[in-house]
């Protein structure tokens, strides 16, 4: 089995106070876990930004089709609107990347109290696309698949085979005399 590649860069300064302050506020704000989810959504943007950079200075019938499929994977993931310009590409910042994130959808739709709720019940599979078990709290969710999200959670009231017991008839005529009882005083 091949080993998986890292998908994120570290930060060339590693102590930066600037920056480090800066993703501190983002762990907060969208309940992240650690830094390298965070560098994970900077090296995504990274891709799209240094892919459209070279495309403003490229010219011909291949540079409009890269043009055209950057914008439909950008659209795909609603990262932009209709009729994008690479300008739009170039002004994406790391929070609407981080937005796209399952983590943040599900927080955002209300199915989770907050931001950290939505992670623990991702990670520990409660949260389903469609007919798909999702686990992965960094999944970019794409706008096609946003309205497929759903939480099932087993519910605390039922009893399980083990615990069922069964009441004589006996035993239902004293609790509902005695619930009696105690209402009409």
């Amino acid at each position: 089995m091949r080993r998986q590649r890292r998908k994120y860069t570290t930060p060339r300064h590693p102590w930066e106070k600037e920056r480090m302050d800066y993703e501190d506020q983002l762990l907060r704000k969208y309940g992240l876990r650690r830094k390298r989810e965070i560098w994970k959504a900077q090296t995504i943007l990274r891709t799209f930004r240094t892919q459209a950079r070279l495309l403003l200075t490229k010219t011909g019938k291949q540079a409009e089709l890269e043009t055209r499929q950057l914008f439909e994977r950008l659209q795909k993931f609603g990262l932009v609107g209709e009729n994008p310009t690479l300008d739009d590409v170039l002004s994406l910042t790391v929070e609407k990347v981080i937005e796209r994130f399952l983590q943040w959808v599900v927080y955002q739709k209300g199915l989770a109290r907050t931001p950290r709720h939505a992670r623990q019940l991702i990670v520990h599979g409660h949260v389903q696309i469609g007919n798909r078990r999702v686990r992965s709290p960094t999944y970019m969710v794409p706008v096609s698949e946003e309205g497929l999200i759903e939480v099932s959670l087993p519910s605390r009231g039922e009893a399980k085979p083990a615990q069922v017991t069964e009441v004589s008839e006996a035993q239902a005529g004293e609790t509902a005399e005695t619930e009696a009882a105690t209402a009409s005083e």
